[in-house]
């Protein structure tokens, strides 16, 4: 299982106080994904290895602002039809309905766990992999209970000083740089986490 994620230099993958106006979170947050939206052709083997995975898995959060019960009516930060194309597995403690989208995407809600989660996202890629979709928590999740093989940082030249942090909570890990590549928004960085 992969996982590949946007973070400020100081450790955030979002930050204060998000809400459906600001996914993710107060200014300059906004600007860990400018590198997905105004340089992809530059970032094309990063955008390319994000989405040839078999199925994803994400938190409730990166699904949406929602908390408690579901408003049925949300249905994703994408619209009609998100960048996925295959299964996403979201964890929720709320059981809802599975949400079938344009373009192949169908979330499936897992009040199970990550190892649920994990087991349904195998079950429907087969040999295909799994791609952790974010955010913090869930990435923090799946290294604490070493469920993810690689991992790319995105590092993006900005700082945020509060927020979702990667690698809160979760024991020293061992990692080995197995890639890097620098752009002009972005510089990648992948690890074989051992």
């Amino acid at each position: 299982m992969t996982a590949s994620i946007s973070v400020s230099v100081d450790g955030f993958v979002a930050g204060r106080n998000q809400a459906a106006d600001r996914p993710l979170g107060e200014a300059p947050a906004i600007e860990l994904h400018r590198w997905l939206f105004e340089t992809p052709e530059e970032n094309r083997p990063e955008i390319d290895a994000h989405t040839d995975a078999g199925a994803y898995i994400m938190g409730r959060n990166m699904f949406g602002p929602i908390r408690g019960e579901w408003d049925l009516s949300w249905t994703g930060w994408w619209g009609d039809d998100p960048p996925y194309h295959k299964p996403v597995f979201v964890l929720t403690h709320h059981p809802r309905e599975d949400q079938p989208m344009a373009g192949g995407t169908t979330f499936h809600f897992v009040t199970g766990g990550i190892h649920d989660a994990f087991d349904r996202a195998r079950e429907a890629t087969g040999d295909g992999r799994i791609m952790i979709a974010g955010g913090a928590s869930t990435v923090n999740q799946y290294l604490a209970a070493g469920l993810i093989d690689q991992l790319t940082l995105n590092v993006v030249p900005v700082m945020l000083g509060a927020g979702e942090r990667l690698f809160d909570g979760i024991p020293p890990l061992k990692l080995e740089q197995i890639g890097s590549r620098a752009a002009s928004l972005a510089t990648h960085i992948t690890y074989r986490v051992r």
